[in-house]
């Protein structure tokens, strides 16, 4: 048996053209880069505030989304703090948490002032929203 020192490609090809496997990777980068755009997730975008202790909670509860310039989303649809009333009662009567998410900008009495109407309805479980 005679090995060859070097294999040679069928009808005399010395080297492998790449040039259609570099178009192909080209074509999935610019198709990857272009389709990430438009992965976007909805929602509102807020600052939390930063603390170093914090905990994640995991049953089930209703959240209110304090934005910059008074405004107030109770589980995503904007509200008056008139319409927290009944809500939070509600809330109080299935015995379900509230989750505040105050952005970093708003003021601390907004803050305590949701956080007091819920008080006033018998909630038991408040809870602010932070990031680490």
């Amino acid at each position: 048996m005679r090995f060859k020192g070097r294999m040679e490609l069928e009808h005399g090809l010395k080297q492998l053209d790449i040039v259609p496997l570099v178009n192909i990777v080209f074509l999935l980068l610019l198709f990857l880069m272009l389709s990430s755009n438009f992965i976007t997730q909805p929602g509102l975008k807020v600052e939390l505030p930063k603390v170093v202790t914090s905990e994640a909670v995991k049953y089930e509860k209703i959240e209110i989304l304090l934005m910059e310039g008074e405004q107030i989303y109770l589980n995503g649809r904007q509200v008056t703090a008139e319409e927290l009333k009944p809500a939070f009662n509600k809330a109080a009567s299935n015995n379900q948490a509230v989750l505040i998410k105050a952005d970093r900008r708003v003021s601390l009495g907004k803050a305590s002032q949701v956080w007091d109407l819920a008080r006033q309805s018998g909630i038991t479980q408040i809870n602010i929203a932070t990031n680490q």
